[in-house]
């Protein structure tokens, strides 16, 4: 069974091809984390040539992945963000290897981002003010649950997420000439992991 999407956009398999390459992925998340950017800006962060750097972002944007911002830029500038909504991994069609190969480099990728992401949060916390740590949370729960109780808390969850999801959208597309000093950009990690179930539903044995 497929699973449900929790985003307005769910990439096909032609998504998914393009969008698992390493310097793609890198920029996505630039622009993820600071914001809109022109092509040489992100380049110079990145170390490459700005015609290849533009390339990418317009392979990007041809997925629906990020969009032109045309209200910020001045003259030939062209400014790029990331497109609001969020996206989820669709299924790869069956016997679609190269499509299967994209999945596990994304996934690889998610898992990746989400280790930087923690060690980036333990060594910037003793400098973070006090109201965000207070406004933080690391937790970790093992729940004897079955399969029924499991999804509806992983939607439940996920109709919060969302609720939050479209506010920060909403700010991402209003006008504004100075950043708002009382907003931060917060990542929020939730997955929900059956882990030894075997195919017959019930726990594996261990030794």
């Amino acid at each position: 069974m497929p699973r449900k999407p929790f985003s307005a956009r769910t990439l096909d398999a032609h998504a998914l091809k393009s969008f698992a390459h390493p310097l793609r992925l890198s920029l996505y998340e630039l622009l993820e984390e600071h914001g809109p950017s022109t092509a040489t800006r992100l380049a110079g962060l990145l170390g490459h040539n700005t015609g290849a750097t533009s390339y990418h972002l317009r392979e990007l944007a041809r997925h629906g992945m990020i969009e032109e911002a045309p209200e910020l830029g001045r003259g030939k500038e062209k400014y790029w963000r990331i497109v609001p909504g969020g996206f989820s991994y669709g299924e790869t069609p069956p016997g679609d290897e190269e499509a299967a190969s994209a999945l596990e480099t994304l996934m690889d990728d998610l898992l990746r981002r989400r280790g930087a992401e923690l060690a980036r949060w333990r060594e910037e916390e003793a400098s973070t003010p006090e109201e965000w740590i207070r406004a933080s949370g690391l937790g970790r729960r093992s729940l004897l649950l079955t399969a029924q109780e499991t999804e509806r808390m992983r939607d439940e969850v996920f109709e919060v997420l969302e609720r939050y999801r479209a506010l920060a959208d909403r700010r991402a597309r209003e006008p504004r000439r100075e950043p708002d000093p009382s907003l931060g950009r917060v990542v929020v990690h939730f997955d929900v992991l059956p882990v030894g179930v075997t195919g017959d539903g019930r726990p594996a044995a261990r030794d």
